[in-house]
Formats: C-alpha cells, structure tokens, sequence
C-alpha cells in the first residue's frame, strides 16, 4: 500500500477455513471489531497473538478497547456467509488468497510478485486508456 499509494485499494474479506475450528469465531470477532472501527487493531492481535481460542479473542478485545458484549452476538454471520460463497466462486481454495484485478495470487507471496502483477495491471490500464 505504502509502495503504490492511491493507485491500489486494499479490500479485506473474510474465508475462515471449515476445518479450523477457531477460525469462524476469529472472523466473527474481527468483523465486530471493524464495526467498532478497530478491524486492523484487532487483526494484528489475530496474527500475531498466542491463540484463537474464545478466551484469547476477549483478551484481544480488551486490549484494543472493544466492547466484548458486542463479540458474543454474531451480528455479521450473513455478511461471513457471503464472503466464503463468493471466496468459492473465484476460486479460492485456501488462504491467504489475493486478487489483484481478478487475478488471483494464492498463498503467502513475496511483494516482488504483487509488483510484478500490480505493475502489469497498471500499465494495462494506461495502454487501455
């Protein structure tokens, strides 16, 4: 984001792997923290804490100052449901999973390769242009 400024946007959504068991509840708890206006806050802690587990997801939230009331509710299930469906759709297998364009990079990738992809898009959009 910092390398391309305005040229990019960045849109996150969510695909929390069936077979992981803490990975729905990790998704739901994010979506009620960008509600709260803290997703990137909170994803960090998701990332880079010490577990998944439903007691670890409160911590977290305490930590970035959420209201925890707010995370048992599970108001964002429909929009995860979404997300997951059209995930499917396009392809998607695994994560993490990126689309630049409608062209999917797969797995943890390298900046080179989002700039080698990027730069493509952008200078298609200038011959188009």
């Amino acid at each position: 984001m910092s390398a391309y400024g305005d040229k990019v946007r960045l849109v996150y959504r969510n695909y929390p792997l069936p077979f992981h068991p803490q990975a729905r509840p990790a998704s739901e708890a994010a979506a009620c923290a960008n509600a709260q206006g803290k997703f990137w806050e909170y994803h960090s802690k998701l990332f880079h804490g010490d577990g998944l587990e439903p007691e670890k997801l409160k911590t977290y939230a305490d930590q970035v100052g959420l209201d925890r009331k707010k995370l048992d509710k599970k108001p964002f299930k429909a929009e995860i449901d979404k997300d997951m469906k059209d995930g499917e759709k396009a392809g998607v297998t695994g994560t993490p999973a990126f689309f630049i364009n409608g062209r999917m990079l797969s797995g943890a990738q390298p900046f080179e390769k989002f700039k080698e992809v990027i730069d493509d898009e952008l200078a298609s959009s200038k011959k188009s242009s």
